[in-house]
């Protein structure tokens, strides 16, 4: 039975595709085998993968190759792929992610706005004007 999840985006590796802390939806490798994992994936596909040292990071998927999967970030000035940590094997491969949620995003964005706005004012530093 497929495990669904919510991962948050952290960072800027991923930008302009994803921003620091968009939420995803994503469907956990189940699988048993260190082969091939249990969820549909492709070159392009968005993955949530296990870097040596690393936080679970959201890449791309390049290509396969015979250690692993060659993924890569969409912002080159930014983070850590398999540029500088070689293929990821496939059972480091974690999921797929199947859906960013724009609404929660959007409100999570404006909320975090607002939070600004508030410490911003509660040190005496207004933004309106003041």
């Amino acid at each position: 039975m497929p495990r669904f999840g919510i991962a948050v985006v952290r960072g800027r590796s991923m930008q302009p595709t994803l921003r620091d802390g968009d939420r995803l939806v994503v469907r956990y490798n189940t699988s048993e085998t260190a082969g091939e994992p249990d969820v549909p994936v492709r070159p392009g596909s968005l993955v949530l993968v296990r870097l040596p040292h690393r936080p679970l990071s959201v890449k791309r998927l390049v290509r396969r190759e015979p250690e692993g999967w060659w993924v890569e970030r969409d912002n080159p000035h930014e983070g850590v792929d398999s540029w500088q940590v070689g293929a990821v094997p496939p059972q480091d491969l974690v999921a797929v992610v199947i859906n960013r949620l724009r609404l929660v995003n959007a409100v999570a964005r404006r909320v975090r706005a607002g939070r600004a706005d508030l410490r911003r004012n509660r040190h005496g530093h207004g933004s309106r004007g003041d």
